[in-house]
């Protein structure tokens, strides 16, 4: 990442991520950042968690994998990492076992999603996802505190403690206040809309 005020990934960055380094396809990695901001955002409406927040643990998402390889590190723990931190940058902070919980759900909904995918197949019904709740002492549940740990130091660590993010929301605003477009609801939901999908 470059060390302006605001960190931007550099063109050689982009084109040669670590994780292509590593021999894993384009079209797989943008698969794979996708995902893992789908889980983000996810999570963050279960657990009624600020949209800045989930914004910007997005964003932090992102950065993450411009300085390390996918076959280092989970998407899962990575987004779970990410929110975590930008909980506590955003001032919104998160219970560690809230989030795990939801994690947990999330993972087991999308695995129940692409079991049944296969095996729609070969059948017409599918079968309804429940979600069976881990153990509040089992392993399953400090492995996943162990990771949540890793991934938000190892953030941290990676973007060498840059963790400043700066949302378009506000400048958006300012620039439909400016331009006179503030009370036209057509191009304030269809700016919003650029803004959330690009």
């Amino acid at each position: 990442m470059s060390t302006s005020l605001y960190p931007l990934a550099t063109l050689e960055q982009i084109e040669k991520s670590p994780s292509r380094e590593d021999g894993i396809p384009a079209t797989l990695e943008e698969d794979l950042r996708a995902f893992g901001c789908k889980l983000i955002h996810q999570a963050g409406i279960l657990l009624k968690q600020k949209q800045v927040a989930v914004a910007t643990a997005q964003i932090l998402f992102q950065r993450f994998w411009f300085v390390t390889s996918m076959k280092q590190f989970g998407i899962g723990d990575v987004g779970m990492g990410a929110l975590y931190l930008a909980s506590k940058l955003e001032e919104c902070p998160l219970r560690m076992r809230d989030l795990i919980n939801v994690y947990d759900l999330l993972l087991q909904r999308t695995a129940h999603t692409l079991s049944s995918q296969t095996a729609s197949s070969s059948s017409l019904q599918k079968p309804d996802f429940k979600y069976a709740p881990m153990s509040y002492f089992g392993n399953t549940f400090y492995d996943l505190k162990d990771a949540l740990v890793v991934a938000e130091m190892q953030l941290l660590k990676r973007l060498g403690f840059q963790v400043n993010v700066v949302l378009p929301y506000g400048t958006l605003v300012n620039y439909l206040r400016v331009l006179g477009l503030a009370n036209r609801e057509d191009v304030c939901t269809r700016t919003w809309g650029y803004l959330n999908d690009a």
